[in-house]
């Protein structure tokens, strides 16, 4: 699904909505709404806030009680989830997972790891650097990265 607020151009709207007509909208809540599996854009009316009636509702809620915090999770609490220094997961079996989905079909890399594993950028990167440090991979060459660690046999 897609929506589009008012743009100021039709390439806005072609770029949001790959059809023209965002461009061409009232603002305040006027927008345009593409229904996933459909090529027929639909016309609609959100309703507008303004930031001043944010800001009065906000200031409402915060004068009907002090606020209430739980101390732990403001201290951090305690490491006993498994983390390491840099906050890696030592017992992590996606991890693990990926060691040997790389030493097994001898690729590496972030987006090959995302598509297999399906995890994020940020998770699979971490992932390729962790195995980087643990030799299990080489660093980024002009060819990408090779897999050093052979497959080990379960």
């Amino acid at each position: 699904a897609r929506i589009s607020f008012q743009v100021t151009s039709r390439t806005d709207s072609r770029t949001i909505l790959d059809a023209i007509g965002a461009e061409r909208l009232l603002g305040e809540g006027d927008m345009l709404f593409l229904p996933p599996g459909t090529a027929r854009v639909q016309r609609l009316h959100g309703a507008f806030v303004s930031d001043a009636d944010v800001h009065r509702v906000v200031d409402f809620i915060k004068r009907q009680e002090e606020p209430r915090y739980e101390m732990e999770l403001l201290e951090g609490g305690d490491d006993e989830d498994g983390e390491g220094e840099d906050g890696e997961d030592l017992t992590d079996e996606m991890y693990d997972m990926a060691v040997r989905l790389v030493t097994e079909h001898r690729q590496a890399s972030i987006s090959w790891l995302q598509r297999r594993l399906r995890v994020g950028y940020n998770r699979a990167a971490r992932m390729i650097e962790r195995m980087e440090r643990e030799g299990v991979v080489s660093s980024p060459g002009a060819k990408g990265r090779e897999v050093i660690a052979r497959r080990m046999e379960e």
